[in-house]
C-alpha cells in the first residue's frame, strides 16, 4: 500500500534542471578549470572578451563568479530576443542564444548548436518520474 502511495507521487516530482545548471552541465560537466579551443574560459565557456566587458575580474575559476558572469550576458541576449520575437525563449532557443546568438538573431541555427541546444533542452526537461511510470511492474507480475 505505501509502495503503491509512493509511486502516485512521482507524476508531480519534475527534476529538470535549471537553465544555468544546465548551461554549465553541457558546456564543461561544471568543471571550473577548462579553457575550450576558442580560448574560453570558465564552467560557462565565456570568451575573454565577453567575460571582460561585465567585470575585471580574472578569477575565471571562481562558480560564483562565473556564474554572474554567464547570467549578466544571458539576460541581455534573452531582453533582445523578447524584444525582436515578443516572448521568451524556449530552453533550445536559450542554449542557442548562449552558443551561437548570433545563428538565432539570423533565424538560422546550424545542425551542430541544434543537437547541442536539443541536448539541453533534455537536461531542463528531464523527468525521472515518467521513466518510473513506463518502468512499473503490472499488478499481474
Amino acid at each position: 500500500m505505501k509502495l503503491a502511495f509512493l509511486f502516485s507521487l512521482i507524476p508531480m516530482l519534475s527534476f529538470g534542471m535549471d537553465r544555468i545548471s544546465a548551461l554549465s552541465m553541457l558546456e564543461t560537466g561544471d568543471n571550473d578549470q577548462m579553457i575550450g579551443r576558442a580560448g574560453e574560459i570558465s564552467r560557462y565557456q565565456v570568451l575573454k572578451t565577453e567575460w571582460k566587458a561585465v567585470t575585471p575580474s580574472t578569477n575565471y575559476t571562481d562558480p560564483v563568479i562565473s556564474k554572474q558572469i554567464a547570467v549578466k550576458i544571458l539576460e541581455q541576449r534573452v531582453q533582445r530576443f523578447k524584444t525582436v520575437f515578443n516572448r521568451a525563449p524556449t530552453d533550445f532557443e536559450f542554449y542557442a542564444l548562449w552558443n551561437a546568438p548570433g545563428q538565432v538573431f539570423g533565424a538560422r541555427i546550424s545542425h551542430v548548436v541544434a543537437e547541442r541546444a536539443q541536448r539541453f533542452a533534455n537536461l531542463c526537461d528531464w523527468n525521472p518520474g515518467r521513466v518510473a511510470r513506463l518502468q512499473r511492474p503490472s499488478k499481474s507480475a
